[in-house]
């Protein structure tokens, strides 16, 4: 079977993405394996939001087993199936809920980051206002009544909820703006969606709104966003927050609590059907769900609704109707597969150009297995990083046999970031008793 052949782009993305030991925005598929009733669970949830529903999962795995990548993977075909995404990661400096910017600065970077199909890089804010304008010039075409009450009806559903009448003055604004060529204005209608502006003064002198994003409506213009996506003529608004251990590595007690209170609200919404056309993809490691003293099972109301089907458990089967997907261990056969499809992209596809033999990743395993165990494969990010490194060798040097080559690699075993190395610089915003707690 002859294999497809592979962009330059794609190649040269892929392989320093690999290498530098994160996910590749492009070219997902090349290299993709396993993981099939994952996905096929998350295609459920993706029908769910195009039919206006809601869902939320919790993707928990060890450091390096793929969370990330499975991310992007669900964003990729999201995008296929017309849903608008958002993504970011948390970081001392973004959480779901703060009062000193972080949850503003979390909403930016989602909004920074927002992609469609024709724009899977991101940035792609404009361009949905944009389609929400150009469906509106049509229907105004196909019908006797103008744009502005096109827009303004179309507007009328964002107004019922939450934040809503401010929001949707400013798409009016972006209209204005457009219609009359007032660059300016169409800037500052973005960056108000953007969350760019920090007070009610600047926002009201530059949009006559009365009210900008902050920390504390971050959650309620995630759902106005959803609801504005669909009137664009898009199916929903998928949210992926990435790093959700960095809540469980908090210092502050009572920051921790605010941000799990938080994202109780989202759950509660989202298991109820509260909110529609929206879904959330929140990565984390086994300690942020389970640690009963810091992470989300700390929480009793978030340890009851995230609790695991035991039935499934005494059965010893999987159960992936429920909140919680935990990525498996891969399997050897399915570092086998990677492997090769990795030798593939280094050949852009061409078997003819592979730079080793089946031999060759079979010796490469089996060095793998006898240094480190079965740990290369149940967290296989250095491993993949070493083989690309390997690859980079051969490619370079035409001379070097890759016998010579696989005794020497050294691998180390991913522990991922030392847990009790924690942010004590940081003064929390959201305890202002912490300082004085002894």
């Amino acid at each position: 079977m002859m294999s497809k052949k592979i962009r330059r782009r794609e190649r040269d993305t892929i392989l320093q993405s690999l290498r530098a030991g994160v996910v590749p925005n492009i070219g997902l598929q090349h290299i993709q394996v396993g993981r099939a009733e994952e996905v096929k669970a998350l295609l459920e949830d993706i029908d769910r939001i195009q039919d206006g529903g809601s869902s939320i999962r919790f993707i928990i795995g060890e450091y390096g087993s793929g969370k990330t990548f499975f991310l992007h993977l669900i964003r990729s075909i999201a995008h296929e199936k017309k849903l608008v995404t958002v993504h970011a990661d948390l970081a001392p400096d973004r959480r779901v809920h703060a009062t000193g910017g972080q949850a503003r600065n979390l909403y930016a970077e989602l909004m920074k980051n927002m992609a469609t199909r024709t724009k899977p890089d991101g940035n792609a804010l404009s361009s949905v206002v944009e389609k929400f304008i150009s469906t509106a010039l049509n229907e105004a075409r196909k019908s006797d009544d103008t744009v502005e009450n096109i827009i303004h009806s179309k507007l009328e559903k964002i107004k019922e909820m939450v934040g809503g009448y401010d929001f949707a003055d400013v798409i009016a604004s972006y209209w204005e703006g457009h219609d009359s060529g007032n660059e300016e204005l169409k800037s500052n209608a973005i960056r108000w969606l953007r969350a760019e502006y920090t007070t009610k003064t600047d926002a009201k002198k530059a949009l006559g709104v009365r009210t900008y994003i902050d920390d504390s409506s971050v959650y309620d213009h995630l759902k106005l966003l959803a609801k504005f996506v669909r009137l664009a003529g898009y199916e929903g608004l998928l949210v992926g927050i990435d790093e959700m251990v960095n809540l469980y590595k908090l210092n502050s007690g009572i920051a921790r609590r605010n941000n799990y209170e938080q994202i109780l609200r989202i759950v509660n919404d989202s298991l109820q059907g509260s909110v529609e056309g929206i879904g959330f993809l929140m990565c984390g490691t086994p300690e942020f769900l389970m640690d009963t003293r810091k992470g989300l099972y700390s929480y009793e109301a978030l340890q009851t609704r995230l609790a695991e089907n035991r039935f499934a458990s005494q059965a010893g089967v999987r159960d992936l109707s429920g909140p919680i997907i935990r990525l498996d261990n891969l399997q050897a056969e399915d570092i086998y597969v990677l492997l090769r499809n990795i030798r593939n992209v280094f050949a852009s596809g061409n078997e003819e150009d592979y730079l080793i033999p089946d031999e060759a990743i079979e010796q490469f395993m089996r060095h793998c297995n006898e240094k480190i165990g079965e740990a290369y494969f149940r967290t296989p990010r250095n491993t993949i990083r070493s083989f690309v490194d390997m690859l980079s060798v051969l490619e370079q040097n035409s001379d070097i046999h890759w016998e010579q080559l696989i005794g020497s690699v050294e691998i180390e075993e991913d522990q991922g970031p030392n847990m009790t190395d924690l942010d004590n610089d940081e003064v929390d915003s959201d305890d202002e008793l912490s300082s004085f707690e002894l």
